[in-house]
Parts: C-alpha cells; sequence; structure tokens
C-alpha cells in the first residue's frame, strides 16, 4: 500500500500521536518512514535597537543551534521507535521559515506516499492569528495527508 511515509512533528504531545499512529501504520503497511521536524529561524527584528548587533547574532545562533540540537533528538527518537517496531527510518532535520512548503518538498525529495501530521484544531482568532501548517499542506500537496487529531 504505502511504500514510504513522512511523519512531520513539532514535538508537541499531539504531534507525539500522530507520530504512534504513524509507525503503527508503516509497521501494518511495510513501508519505510522519514521523521521530519522543521526548525524555524529566530525572529532577529525581536533584538532591533535593543542591544549590539554582533551580541544579538551571538545570541540567535546560539538559540538556533539548540533548536536545531533539540529537533534532532526528537527526530531521532522517533527513528528508534521506528526501528524498535521492525519499520527502517530516517532522522531528518532542516531549518526554514516555510513549514508547509519544506514538509512537502522533503516529501517529494524522499518519495513518500503519505504525509502524517498533526492537526491542533484551532478555531477563530487563533486559527487566524496563528494560521495552519496543516491546512496549507493539504491544500497544496499532491501527496496524500493523513491529519491526525
Amino acid at each position: 500500500m504505502y511504500q514510504c511515509i513522512l511523519i512531520a512533528t513539532d514535538g508537541s504531545d499531539l504531534s507525539r500521536k500522530a507520530v504512534i499512529s504513524g509507525i503503527q501504520l508503516a509497521e501494518l503497511t511495510g513501508a519505510q518512514l522519514v521523521a521530519l521536524k522543521v526548525v524555524p529561524r529566530y525572529p532577529v527584528s525581536y533584538f532591533e535597537g535593543g542591544i549590539s548587533a554582533e551580541t544579538a547574532m551571538k545570541d540567535v545562533a546560539h538559540i538556533e543551534k539548540q533548536w536545531a540540537d533539540d529537533a534532532q533528538a526528537v527526530v531521532e527518537a522517533i527513528k528508534t521507535s521506528a526501528e524498535a517496531a521492525g519499520v527502517k527510518a530516517k532522522a531528518v532535520t532542516t531549518t526554514s521559515d516555510l513549514i508547509a512548503e519544506t514538509i512537502i518538498a522533503t516529501a517529494k525529495k524522499h518519495n513518500c506516499d503519505l504525509i502524517v501530521m498533526a492537526s491542533h484544531g484551532r478555531r477563530g482568532l487563533k486559527r487566524l492569528l496563528l494560521g495552519s501548517e496543516t491546512t496549507h499542506v493539504l491544500t497544496h500537496s499532491h501527496i496524500p495527508v493523513l491529519v491526525l487529531r
């Protein structure tokens, strides 16, 4: 049925439920797994005018490295869980502010035939203000998307 499943995670509790379901689906179908966490860039504008540019860039680099390290730990844990279930898996992290586009591009790059991700179920003003990466993936991906809540 599926040959390669991409699991997109943000590391949240809700996302962990999608990870578990994605691993189980890969196990049932004999698919390979690609665990992906997209790390956004730090919004540098927060530092404008507050401290020196050199200090700000060091702080930003430190924060972004910490985020990348945390992301790598998340996808490595998914890979370990998948392999414990007998599923071949890859751990992938990437840095981008275009989360949904990066999820779709990574799925294409790895020849995935399903994207599994969670939906936070935001409604109303929160959805307008925060947007929805899941909705963006759903509306722009030509690869099937399984959304879990």
